[in-house]
């Protein structure tokens, strides 16, 4: 029986993309750093990561490239796959929310909620963000847009089931103050307890009508289970919650953390702890919620066009020059700034200067003074004792750090012993020490104190970057079965132990020049999306496809502004066989007076919509340039209802 202590780490699930940016890894990469500490220091981890691959997006994103929802998330999952494995993610389990046993468990707890009463039916209107899949109120848009993302929002009416989250905001509230770790940083914690929880929370729409990419609500087919219910419900579908193995779920739920971006702390902080809490489930021990990796002071996003390529970076840099970048750079919970230049100076000086050289010249020391061998003789004087002493105290604070998620200040620690012993050797002297025989033992001791040292350090350095451990190893003799606590420990490097200098762990790059290649390169690859975009539109529509838009002649008998808008007006149109009303957005361009009589072109078969209360039942037609409008209309003698082709 494994009597081991369980540790289970999550990051959110991803939604597939064609361009992942180095801040997907972010999240990852951290999380992965994490798992492997914990497995080193002896805990039974469960690592979980995964794909949210339903939704309007999604449907829409397929239909643009005219293939079904499932081919496009098939053909798109198998990258973000690759990114983890090029990243030497380390993950136990991988979550699509495609995966049959994750469709069936939902509809459960979908059917559970709902039997209790927890979930109802009713209608939705209300403003929604596609990209960001979520819902506005009038008063949470900024300039009419999306608080979260800054895109256009739709206004939106359909019958919909709601989860009863206001039932919980109480019981949310008393269970945050009671668990003051639950939420963090601490700053997250306030704004989810003043700026959404005390004000009060509005229940929560968790089905949707108008697409059907989604798990079907199983006793109302026309409803697809919405976002929250689907991929929050990952976490534990993941390990056989409602399923029937679920000895996973037994063993490794609660969570020890949910790590997720700020942007989606909401979501993980209310949300899924009020659906656990309706399922009579314990809640995660802790949701850490990050910051974000900036770009010239904005979010990294493809829509922004300030995509980083990790494969790229990774396949320049090495997997764990990027892992320590990303931990190292940026206080985790805080926001950092991403730039090459920032990258590059960082491997030359932390990983090239430091860590590197202190290899180097360590191992072609030994070579030259000993062989390469580890004389069985050392002697050591005081400032071996002290060098003794400060690498001793490096676990403690290092696991202390890591405890708190704290990656860049355990990194920090262990730079601090880097930069320590490069300057022992400045202090030492080994070279003059090696031209007199009588010091031989001396040497000796300087070299077990470097060598001993740098095993220390290497041991440490394995969640975060896995393969330079290894790479150390081989240098400096020894083999790969070294474990935490081995690293507590003051004296293990073996006599006898020869080292093996090895290629340079991390050259130096020539920041200017590389610069200049990585600017050649972006402008390269948006010369080859230009080239793409003017060799292949990607707005060119089939014959067939422009056949399904139905337009005719309508006449406008009415024109009235819509009240509380100063955009719209309601035209009140005639065609030919029936009578239909249209909102359009053109009260700035055109007075009502104006309209009446004029002869438009309507799409038909439009669905309806509702903005600002009112049905609007099509669309007509017009032109802009900049900031002039203007509405396509008919001459001639056409009577309304004439069909346009």
């Amino acid at each position: 029986m494994d009597n081991r202590k369980t540790y289970y780490i999550t990051t959110p699930i991803y939604y597939p993309s064609d361009n992942l940016h180095i801040g997907h890894s972010y999240t990852t990469v951290a999380a992965d750093a994490e798992a492997r500490y914990r497995r080193l220091r002896g805990y039974d981890v469960m690592f979980l990561t995964g794909t949210d691959e339903h939704g309007l997006k999604i449907q829409r994103k397929a239909e643009e490239a005219g293939i079904s929802a499932q081919e496009y998330v098939d053909r798109i999952v198998a990258n973000i796959k690759k990114l983890w494995k090029i990243l030497d993610v380390s993950n136990d389990k991988f979550i699509r929310t495609t995966d049959d046993f994750h469709v069936k468990a939902v509809q459960k707890i979908f059917e559970e909620l709902y039997k209790k009463g927890d979930i109802y039916k009713s209608e939705y209107e209300g403003w929604y963000c596609t990209p960001c899949e979520s819902f506005w109120t009038e008063s949470q848009l900024q300039d009419g847009n999306c608080p979260d993302c800054g895109r256009k929002v739709e206004l939106t009416k359909e019958e919909s089931y709601f989860f009863r989250l206001s039932k919980y905001q109480d019981r949310l509230i008393e269970h945050i103050e009671n668990n003051p770790d639950f939420i963090q940083p601490e700053s997250r914690k306030n704004e989810m307890i003043n700026n959404f929880l005390r004000p009060g929370l509005e229940d929560l729409c968790v089905s949707r009508t108008t697409f059907n990419w989604g798990i079907p609500v199983t006793f109302d087919d026309k409803h697809v289970i919405y976002v929250w219910v689907d991929a929050l419900s990952n976490y534990i579908t993941a390990l056989g919650y409602n399923q029937e193995d679920d000895s996973d779920f037994r063993k490794y739920w609660p969570a020890q953390v949910h790590l997720v971006g700020k942007e989606i702390v909401r979501f993980h902080t209310i949300i899924w702890p009020a659906i656990l809490m309706a399922l009579d489930l314990p809640l995660p021990k802790q949701v850490f919620g990050h910051g974000w990796l900036l770009l010239d002071g904005g979010k990294m996003s493809k829509s922004k066009g300030n995509v980083i390529d990790p494969v790229v970076l990774v396949d320049k840099y090495g997997s764990d020059a990027i892992r320590y970048f990303l931990l190292r750079e940026v206080p985790f919970g805080s926001d950092g700034l991403f730039s090459n230049e920032a990258l590059i100076n960082r491997i030359n000086s932390d990983l090239a200067n430091d860590l590197g050289n202190l290899v180097s010249r360590t191992v072609t020391m030994q070579e030259r003074f000993f062989g390469g061998v580890m004389p069985e003789k050392h002697e050591k004087n005081a400032i071996d004792e002290e060098i003794r002493e400060y690498m001793l105290s490096l676990v403690p604070v290092v696991e202390g750090y890591m405890d708190k998620l704290q990656f860049s200040n355990a990194l920090a620690e262990i730079w601090k012993r880097v930069s320590r012993l490069n300057k022992y050797i400045d202090e030492t002297t080994p070279w003059l020490l090696a031209k007199d025989e009588t010091k031989k033992d001396r040497l000796a001791g300087v070299m077990f104190t470097l060598l001993e040292s740098i095993r220390i350090v290497s041991i440490l350095l394995q969640p975060f970057m896995p393969a330079t451990p290894l790479k150390i190893w081989k240098q400096i003799g020894i083999g790969s079965n070294n474990s935490w606590d081995s690293a507590k420990e003051w004296g293990l490097y073996p006599t006898g132990a020869k080292v093996l200098r090895g290629e340079i762990l991390f050259p130096r790059i020539d920041v200017a020049k590389e610069l200049a290649a990585l600017e050649a390169m972006n402008e390269k690859k948006n010369e080859k999306k230009e080239e793409k975009k003017e060799e292949e539109p990607d707005n060119l529509i089939t014959i067939d496809e422009f056949a399904k838009v139905e337009m005719k002649v309508a006449l406008v008998e009415e024109a009235s502004v819509v009240e509380g808008s100063d955009k719209l007006l309601l035209l009140k149109l005639d065609l030919g066989n029936e009578k239909r009303q249209v909102v359009s957005g053109i009260a700035k361009y055109y007075t009502p007076e104006e309209m009446v009589g004029k002869k438009v072109v309507c799409v038909t078969n439009l669905k309806p919509a509702v903005l600002r209360g009112v049905v609007s039942e099509g669309m007509i037609l017009a032109a802009t340039k900049g900031k002039k409008l203007t509405l396509v209309t008919i001459d001639g003698d056409l009577p309304a209802g004439s069909k346009i082709s």
